[in-house]
């Protein structure tokens, strides 16, 4: 051994002694101010969620309890899940700001690029534009830049037993979290995979896509054909997943996703048209009757549509004529505001392609 490699090898070795006992010293400091880890063993309900688990799945029981015994409460969890307080305007311009911008688009297309083949296979296959699914996966992750730190048998037992009551919907919320909580049980015991591994959103949603435990059981696919479904590190099982999760939930192939539309202010019954929200009810004949003038040869369009309201704030709002397709979108994220933000994310990204 060289006498320099030695020297660096006795540096490197006293280094981490020095670091060692200043983190034990640390620790011995800050230990009082910490908040003491929470394990869900500690309670009777989530013990006897589990015992219900087991029995219903025909799991191990013993699996089962420890499993949910060594989940973590996320103290910071419950408050995300809080709507945003009430008076608070909606802002189309600046929501739209956060996705369509320079990175997220370099990024897509580089995302394009790489994946050209599955996401025209995908197109041809489930008839869903390679752009929405682009703009899907831009939208939730920035193409797998972000795809969630937290433990998601933490995330999901932390909304399972201790959602907020202050929700609106905490009862039903609650019992969502608690289904998608068996859901990855199931899912990991299915698939060999450790529960304490996969990290994921403060909801639970996993992968480039952001699949729930309940969408990966029934509409992720093995879209690589490799005998396994993986969508962390699988861009093309991504890919597939989405556009067949989109084919699942009533997207027409070849139909536009919205049209722009022009009010005649002597006919126009705004109050009527947006009293469905964004389930498409109207016919364009029956729109054009309540003063919505469909653009873009939306006047033809054949099937219900909806009148879709996008605030921005002090500003006058914005509208289009959503078809069923734009309430597809919606399935992923009930948010019209999001649906839009992933429709042009991807058109800006198609747009930059050469």
């Amino acid at each position: 051994m060289t006498r320099p490699i030695a020297k660096a090898i006795i540096l490197i070795a006293i280094s981490a002694l020095y670091i060692s006992a200043t983190a034990k010293t640390h620790h011995k400091k800050s230990s009082h101010k910490e908040a003491p880890v929470y394990h869900y063993a500690q309670r009777s309900e989530a013990m006897q969620f589990a015992d219900d688990v087991a029995e219903r799945r025909g799991l191990d029981r013993a699996w089962v309890r420890r499993t949910i015994g060594q989940a973590r409460l996320l103290s910071e969890v419950p408050r995300l899940v809080l709507p945003p307080p009430k008076g608070q305007p909606k802002n189309w311009a600046a929501y739209r700001a956060r996705f369509v911008e320079p990175v997220r688009i370099r990024a897509g297309l580089r995302f394009w690029q790489d994946n050209a083949e599955a996401l025209a296979r995908a197109e041809k296959e489930y008839g869903v534009p390679a752009e929405i699914i682009v703009g899907i996966i831009g939208v939730e992750t920035i193409y797998g830049q972000h795809m969630g730190g937290l433990r998601v048998i933490d995330a999901l037992a932390t909304l399972s037993f201790d959602f907020p009551d202050a929700h609106p919907r905490a009862a039903e919320r609650r019992a969502f979290f608690q289904g998608e909580l068996e859901q990855f049980l199931s899912l990991m015991e299915r698939t060999g995979t450790d529960p304490q591994e996969p990290r994921g959103s403060y909801a639970g949603a996993m992968g480039l896509g952001q699949f729930m435990p309940s969408s990966w059981a029934r509409w992720a696919v093995d879209f690589d054909g490799d005998g396994r479904i993986d969508l962390w590190r699988s861009p093309t099982d991504a890919i597939g997943s989405v556009a067949n999760y989109f084919v699942a939930h009533g997207w027409h192939s070849g139909m536009a996703t919205h049209y722009p539309v022009q009010f005649d202010a002597a006919q126009l019954r705004l109050d009527e048209l947006l009293a469905p929200d964004i389930l498409p009810t109207f016919s364009a004949t029956s729109m054009a009757s309540k003063g919505v003038q469909l653009l873009d040869g939306g006047g033809a369009h054949q099937g219900p549509l909806a009148l879709v309201e996008l605030q921005n704030g002090a500003a006058p709002p914005s509208y289009v004529a959503g078809t069923e397709n734009f309430y597809a979108v919606t399935r992923y994220n009930w948010s019209s505001y999001y649906a839009m933000a992933v429709i042009e994310l991807g058109r800006a990204v198609a747009a930059a392609r050469p």
